[in-house]
């Protein structure tokens, strides 16, 4: 009896000391609930009061859009932040918030402003497939990110964009929130808000939607740079698919109605904007700021771009030069201008997706033979007449013994006959014989930008020059030896209609003798008639020189109509040699075809 009283006393004991240890648990966990909670407390707080100021955040800048047209008034390119009108809810056909709604937040009419069921999905999946793979923000959560918050992901910003989106619900109706969003999100090449994307794209307005233009746009919402249709036709229309079928699956179309919208067409008539001279934009683009200075306000720039020769010589380099790959030629460039230096077209290389590097007006590549008219010339404003004869004999300058491309010697010949075969020995003798700053001093005044190094080689053309430079150089003879400076704005307005700029004459400045100009043109005429131009022939006027260098690493075709002056280059970026390739062959085929496309 007193063992099992012993016992049942060590029992109520040990139950005692149990009862006290549960108490002193619940009072830790209470504290650290307590303390967990005072701590989400005091974070919601900062985060809130921590928040951006709605007001500034509302009326937030952009960098204001620079639209590019053609001297046809066609669009090039528009660069920067591009808004519309404000469009309403109630402007728009049902089918395009249905959309909208279906691919990004079914629950949206219902859901308090944060999804629960959807952020539970995203994130099992995301658990699952070990990544960030799906979204869980309903629409009024990428409204207050959008407005208010930057593209960060961190906690401070998920915490603020959910307080935002509460306020957001409370402060608007549904209704208003959606306006928001599509007025403002944004939807790829620069565009902001359904207006602008479905001018960008579909050259309509966003109230003239079809079924399909409706999906194509909400299913580049998930990532506006990949899925728009300028980036890939293809990956938008295969997104539209998925939007199409969500729409279905959300029961606001019919499985019939989803394959009649696959059939529907994309767009107004595209015939009206420019297609390609991305690189001619870039170099605009690049310039507006010098004729006007920073601005705030959308701005159209009005250009010398002609259309029609643009897409030409695009198109004929491209096809040149691919098929001509299997020599060894993967780059060109091509440009276009009349002769008082306005730029009628520009060509940077043959992808400006793979590269946007503009061999046009950046590269610097060695003339060769192209170089040699600015020698001619000066010998023929020192009284040298095209019928006078030059000694194309051996010859060597210290160490350096040139020799002509076809490894002979033509004795005495005419300036005429040196200058159509190109011949090294008898220019570089010609050269000598006048002076090489006089040279230089007319090259530079004529156009040239860059370096120019002062040796007997010079008449060979192996210092470094840009394409932009020699057009603009034989623009010069040309026109019959005035200046020119090449250019490409003509006008820039506001949105509004208010002129910023608007380009006056050039005031006619001779820098060359006229007779001089007059016998280099006829000499000029001979290297395509039967010189080493002869590929380049067309019917009528023509005149040019070809240009190559050593080791065939960059071929030329520089010449002129009666109308325009073409300059051409091919090779390749890394200075590889390509395959025999001359200024004879593939640069002269580019500019007769170009030449020949402009008569036709």
């Amino acid at each position: 009896m007193a063992k099992t009283a012993k016992t049942r006393k060590k029992t109520a004991k040990n139950k005692k000391r149990e009862s006290k240890q549960r108490f002193a648990t619940r009072r830790i966990l209470l504290k650290i609930f307590v303390l967990l909670s005072i701590t989400l407390l005091i974070y919601l707080l900062y985060c809130a009061l921590t928040l951006p100021d709605i007001e500034k955040a509302v009326a937030r800048t952009r960098q204001p859009s620079t639209t590019i047209t053609a001297e046809n008034g066609n669009e090039v390119q528009t660069f920067g932040s591009v808004y519309s009108e404000v469009i309403h809810l109630n402007e728009l056909p049902a089918y395009v918030p249905d959309a909208i709604i279906s691919t990004e937040d079914r629950r949206f009419y219902s859901h308090f402003g944060f999804d629960i069921i959807a952020f539970t999905r995203a994130m099992i999946t995301n658990i699952l497939m070990g990544r960030y793979a799906q979204g869980g923000s309903t629409i009024t959560q990428q409204v207050a990110k959008n407005l208010f918050l930057t593209s960060q992901k961190n906690i401070k910003r998920k915490t603020q964009e959910l307080l935002l989106a509460f306020w957001l619900e409370y402060k608007f109706s549904k209704d208003q929130i959606l306006t928001l969003y599509l007025n403002r999100v944004y939807l790829g090449a620069g565009t902001y808000g359904i207006e602008a994307a479905s001018q960008k794209y579909f050259q309509k307005s966003s109230r003239d939607l079809n079924v399909k233009e409706a999906a194509i746009i909400a299913g580049m919402l998930k990532a506006p740079s990949r899925y728009n249709p300028i980036a890939s036709p293809e990956r938008a229309e295969q997104r539209a698919k998925v939007v199409l079928q969500n729409m279905v699956d959300n029961k606001t179309i019919t499985e019939k109605q989803m394959q009649y919208a696959l059939t529907l067409p994309i767009g107004e008539d595209k015939s009206y904007k420019v297609q390609g001279a991305r690189y001619f934009a870039d170099w605009v683009y690049n310039e507006v700021n010098a004729y006007i200075g920073e601005r705030d306000n959308d701005i159209y720039v009005y250009t010398t771009l002609d259309q029609e020769l643009q897409e030409n010589a695009e198109r004929i380099l491209r096809e040149t030069v691919l098929a001509n790959k299997n020599r060894n030629v993967t780059e060109g460039a091509v440009v276009i201008m009349d002769k008082q230096g306005a730029v009628k077209a520009m060509v940077g290389g043959v992808d400006y997706d793979k590269s946007q590097f503009n061999r046009a007006t950046q590269a610097l590549r060695q003339p060769g033979s192209a170089f040699k008219p600015f020698v001619y010339l000066t010998a023929l404003e020192n009284g040298w007449h095209r019928e006078d004869t030059i000694d194309d004999v051996p010859l060597s300058i210290g160490k350096w013994k040139p020799e002509n491309y076809d490894k002979k010697y033509h004795g005495a010949v005419t300036l005429d006959e040196a200058l159509a075969r190109s011949l090294n020995l008898a220019t570089i003798n010609l050269s000598e014989s006048v002076s090489r700053n006089e040279i230089i001093k007319n090259a530079k005044k004529m156009g040239l930008t860059t370096p120019i190094d002062n040796t007997p080689s010079l008449a060979l053309g192996t210092f470094e020059v840009k394409v932009i430079d020699m057009a603009t150089a034989y623009s010069a003879i040309a026109n019959g030896g005035y200046a020119t400076w090449p250019h490409t704005i003509k006008e820039i307005y506001t949105k509004d209609g208010y002129q910023l700029y608007q380009r006056e004459s050039d005031a006619e400045n001779r820098i060359l003798d006229k007779q001089a100009v007059k016998d280099l043109t006829k000499m000029l005429e001979k290297v395509i008639r039967g010189g080493t131009g002869k590929r380049a022939r067309i019917s009528g006027f023509a005149a040019g020189k070809t240009g190559t260098t050593q080791d065939y690493r960059d071929a030329w075709f520089v010449g002129f109509t009666d109308k325009y002056v073409i300059a051409v280059w091919v090779g390749n970026d890394d200075n590889s040699p390509m395959k025999g390739i001359t200024g004879g062959t593939v640069p002269a085929d580019i500019w007769r075809k170009i030449a020949q496309s402009i008569r036709d």
